[in-house]
């Protein structure tokens, strides 16, 4: 399985999330790093995934290629992340065939109901679990 892991500014949630992967034994799963910026890419990669790229283009290629998309929900909103999210870059995550399985945060004037009372950690472990279900549903 194409695994797409998108985040931005220092890549933070994209590297703990690629953690807790790796840490999970996901098998079968191959990660891919996109970051909006270098710095984002290059911790994702430190945290374990096989290869990366950055900026638009290479996230708008790359989604329609995933079989999986995972990072925060401002992936999807165009000018989030302090601007990082291109109109294009949410456009093609949205339009993407792949399984979209985002984290709700509420850093971009979006409020989930329901997600106020989960950590991080916690919405980060719920998204793993998403995936291995997931993945096991594709396998049978």
């Amino acid at each position: 399985m194409k695994l797409v892991v998108i985040d931005g500014q220092g890549g933070g949630l994209g590297k703990n999330l690629i953690e807790k992967i790796i840490k999970a034994n996901v098998k079968d799963v191959d990660i891919i790093a996109l970051g909006t910026n270098a710095l984002a890419t290059a911790s994702m990669i430190k945290a374990g995934a096989r290869t990366g790229a950055t900026g638009e283009n290479a996230i708008m290629v790359n989604a329609e290629k995933a079989d999986v998309i995972m990072g925060p929900i401002a992936v999807v909103i165009p000018n989030s992340i302090m601007g990082e999210i291109t109109q294009g870059i949410s456009l093609a995550v949205g339009k993407s065939d792949a399984m979209k399985i985002l984290i709700p945060l509420n850093r971009c004037n979006v409020e989930i109901p329901g997600t106020a009372r989960y950590t991080v950690t916690q919405l980060l472990d719920s998204a793993v679990e998403e995936l291995k279900k997931y993945q096991e549903s594709m396998s049978s």
